[in-house]
C-alpha cells in the first residue's frame, strides 16, 4: 500500500531517510516539545491521552509498550493510572527520552510499576514475539518510514488477543471546523513554533504529516493489513484527534 505519510519528510532536499531525519528533528525540538504540546492543542491532548487509557483500562494490560514514547506524557500516564506490572516506552530520540526519564524521576511513585525508556526502532522493535497486552501509540505513527512495517512490529509483539491503540492527529471533515482548522495549522503553529524552537521547519511538517497520514477507514485497511482485527476508530474534538483500538 502506497502511504502518503511515508513521503513527506520533516527536512525538504535532505537525502536521508525518513526515520534519520525524524529522529534529528525530535532530538532538536525537545526541550521545547511539551510547552508547544500544551500551546498547540490548549491542553485538550491531555483529555485525549486520558480517555485512551479510560478505554485500555478494561484489557488485559500488566505489560504495556509505547511506541514513539517521545517525552513520556502517555507512559507516565498508563503507570499512574493502570498501575500494569511493566510499562516501556522506547523513541528514536535521545533527546527525548532525557526529558522522558527526567519527568519519571520527578513524578510520584508508580507503586509496583516498572518504567523504563529506551532508545530503539518503532520498525524493529527489540521486544521478543508476544512479549505484551497493550501496545500504544500517541501522535507517533504519521512519522514511520514505513507504516505498514510499524504495525507488523506492533502486531508480533503483543499476545494473542492483546490490543493496539493509537492516538493521532487527524483532519476534521466539518466544513464548519475545517476552515479555522487549516488557518491555525498552517499559520498559526508554525509562526509560534518558529518563536519558540530553534527548529523552524518542524512545526511546518506538522500539519503537512497530518494531512498525509492515513485516516478513518484507510488507517483501519492498512491496521488489519498488519494483522490485526476488531479494529475501530473514534473522532474527537471535532475529528481533529481520532482513537484506534485493534486486537490481535
Amino acid at each position: 500500500m502506497d502511504v502518503k505519510a511515508e513521503r513527506v519528510n520533516p527536512y525538504r532536499g535532505d537525502t536521508r531517510c525518513k526515520t534519520e531525519q525524524v529522529r534529528d528533528m525530535f532530538d532538536s525540538i525537545a526541550p521545547a516539545y511539551d510547552f508547544m504540546n500544551r500551546m498547540m492543542t490548549l491542553g485538550i491532548d491531555k483529555l485525549w491521552r486520558r480517555k485512551a487509557v479510560r478505554m485500555l483500562s478494561r484489557m488485559p494490560h500488566a505489560d504495556i509498550l509505547d511506541v514513539a514514547t517521545g517525552t513520556g506524557d502517555l507512559a507516565l500516564l498508563l503507570a499512574r493510572s493502570l498501575r500494569p506490572d511493566t510499562v516501556t516506552g522506547i523513541d528514536l530520540s535521545d533527546g527525548m527520552l532525557e526529558v522522558a526519564r527526567r519527568k519519571a524521576v520527578e513524578a510520584q511513585p508508580q507503586g509496583h510499576t516498572r518504567l523504563d525508556f529506551l532508545r530503539a526502532d518503532c520498525l524493529d522493535l527489540p521486544m521478543a514475539e508476544g512479549s505484551f497486552d497493550i501496545v500504544t501509540a500517541a501522535y507517533g505513527v504519521r512519522n514511520f518510514e514505513h507504516l505498514l512495517e510499524g504495525y507488523r512490529e506492533m502486531y508480533r509483539v503483543l499476545r494473542p488477543g492483546g490490543t493496539l491503540c493509537v492516538i493521532e492527529l487527524s483532519t476534521p471533515t466539518s466544513p464548519l471546523v475545517k476552515p479555522f482548522y487549516k488557518f491555525y495549522t498552517r499559520h498559526v503553529i508554525p509562526l509560534a513554533g518558529r518563536l519558540v524552537s530553534r527548529d523552524v521547519r518542524a512545526y511546518s511538517y506538522l500539519p503537512e504529516s497530518i494531512a498525509a497520514v492515513p485516516q478513518g477507514d484507510a488507517m483501519l485497511s492498512l491496521m488489519r493489513e498488519a494483522g490485526f482485527t476488531s479494529a475501530s476508530f473514534r473522532p474527537l474534538t471535532f475529528g481533529v484527534c481520532t482513537i484506534y483500538l485493534a486486537r490481535k
